[in-house]
């Protein structure tokens, strides 16, 4: 698990998943749903690689458990709610970061897509 003080880069399960709860708490089913929609099908996250990184996550402080319930009166009680906590945030910025930086390098440098399939 990427440890937020040495600044390693996110793997991409851990960054889509902080990615969806930067707009609000969501539970395993609304994350899978959310880094589905973010990602335009990209990235599809079954329940094995979201529950073992969020707990993971949880471990190194990234994410927290969340007591609050979008619609308390329809929601199922056995349903667990994540926030992203300010560790969270934080490595989610510097990813951003990180691939604004690149972002800005490979167009420095003459590099799009087009120009990479063009060889």
């Amino acid at each position: 698990m990427t440890d937020v003080r040495d600044n390693q880069p996110l793997t991409p399960a851990v960054f889509h998943i902080l990615l969806a709860l930067s707009s609000g708490d969501r539970h395993g089913y609304a994350i899978m749903k959310q880094v589905d929609a973010d990602s335009q099908g990209r990235v599809t996250m079954g329940p094995g690689t979201l529950y073992g990184s969020l707990k993971r996550m949880l471990d190194a402080g990234l994410v927290v458990e969340s007591g609050e319930r979008i619609e308390p009166a329809i929601d199922d009680k056995r349903r667990v709610y994540y926030a992203i906590s300010g560790a969270g945030s934080q490595a989610l910025g510097a990813e951003l970061e990180r691939y604004r930086r690149l972002v800005e390098l490979t167009s420095g440098r003459g590099l799009t897509p087009i120009t990479l399939a063009d060889g």
